[in-house]
């Protein structure tokens, strides 16, 4: 499961994510197909309280989840 997929399951679904997150139901499906934008990535972060983090999404800008608790 992606971190996108995992964001949906946590919040609902991409609907409730979109609202969360400020965009529309579209932009999240892109997602799922490509990348998050690096800007999105902290809005998901707080939707999902942290279960889902900016380095889950984006490791190759945010660095890998361990390197971030070191």
């Amino acid at each position: 499961m992606s971190a996108v997929d995992k964001a949906i399951a946590i919040v609902g679904t991409q609907q409730a994510l979109a609202d969360l997150v400020g965009v529309s139901s579209m932009a999240v499906s892109k997602w799922r197909r490509h990348r998050v934008p690096a800007e999105r990535c902290r809005a998901i972060e707080r939707a999902t309280n942290g279960e889902v983090t900016a380095h889950d999404l984006r490791p190759d800008i945010f660095g890998p989840a361990d390197q971030a608790a070191a």
